[in-house]
């Protein structure tokens, strides 16, 4: 009877380990990569700051796991499929930077510029963007005129300035299915510089948008499913074929928006979208 309840014991106690654990991975606070880096963080500064004007200092395919990079000026430095998981990035220079294929999750980005970086194809997940809760406008990472094609993330990006931006086939959708993270976090761009920035086939799915500048995004196709663009200024923007069912869109303003297209089943506060009258393509609209 004993050696049964025993037994037992261990079994609901591994059960409980596998239950954290798969939430831990879910929240993406677990299990990161646990190799040492392969350069120190004094190697990385020297390599910089010997760097002549202009000649892009190698870093491409580099372990910086976790290193303390803050303050460092890249020089535009080539860090193609570089591992900067854990690193801090805050106060950083990567203003045209290669970063195609680079893993970027979990990294402090407080105050960091990316400016005309290279995203492709990168991992941006969780980035801590603040050092407070609340988020403030002068710690957001910029990202003006970036490049992120193809990338997938996931985080706080209020307040930050995308202006021109390409975020073209990019993934910031929630990527769980459990409906724990789907319902609690969202990609956040609340009150963010996203101007002509390029969104097409892009899937932002309950993304947080709301008072977000999108004034001449362009946004063909994009997926915009349960996301709050309450607030928003979409005025000019190009939402032809925009997929926005179950979307907020109280007191956006969608004046000489293209909608044709756009599928609007069941999103809210039609009731007062300004400057529909003056959207084109309305009537083709599908509601």
């Amino acid at each position: 009877m004993k050696q049964g309840i025993f037994w037992a014991s261990i079994g609901g106690a591994v059960h409980a380990f596998i239950l954290v654990a798969a939430s831990a991975l879910e929240l993406g606070l677990a299990f990161g990569p646990s190799v040492a880096a392969d350069m120190s963080a004094r190697d990385v500064s020297l390599l910089v700051f010997r760097a002549a004007p202009g000649s892009h200092p190698s870093l491409n395919h580099r372990d910086l796991t976790r290193l303390d990079l803050s303050g460092l000026d890249f020089k535009q430095a080539d860090l193609r499929q570089s591992n900067l998981f854990g690193a801090d990035l805050s106060g950083a220079n990567l203003s045209g930077t290669d970063l195609s294929g680079a893993i970027l999750d979990r990294v402090t980005l407080v105050g960091a510029k990316l400016d005309g970086a290279r995203l492709d194809n990168a991992s941006l997940m969780r980035p801590s963007s603040f050092s407070t809760l609340a988020p403030l406008a002068a710690e957001a990472p910029s990202l003006k005129g970036a490049s992120m094609r193809g990338a997938r993330f996931f985080g706080t990006f209020a307040g930050s300035n995308l202006a021109g931006a390409d975020l073209t086939d990019s993934h910031c959708a929630p990527t769980y299915t459990t409906g724990f993270i789907e319902h609690i976090w969202r990609t956040d761009f609340t009150s963010a510089n996203l101007e002509g920035a390029i969104f097409t086939r892009a899937d932002m799915g309950r993304a947080q948008l709301s008072f977000a500048r999108l004034q001449g995004a362009t946004m063909r196709d994009v997926i915009l499913r349960g996301a709050d663009l309450s607030g928003a200024d979409l005025t000019n923007a190009d939402l032809s074929g925009a997929d926005l069912t179950d979307a907020d869109l109280t007191d956006a303003d969608v004046r000489g928006a293209n909608l044709s297209g756009t599928k609007l089943r069941n999103a809210k506060g039609l009731d007062r979208l300004r400057g529909l009258a003056l959207a084109k393509n309305s009537d083709k609209s599908v509601r």
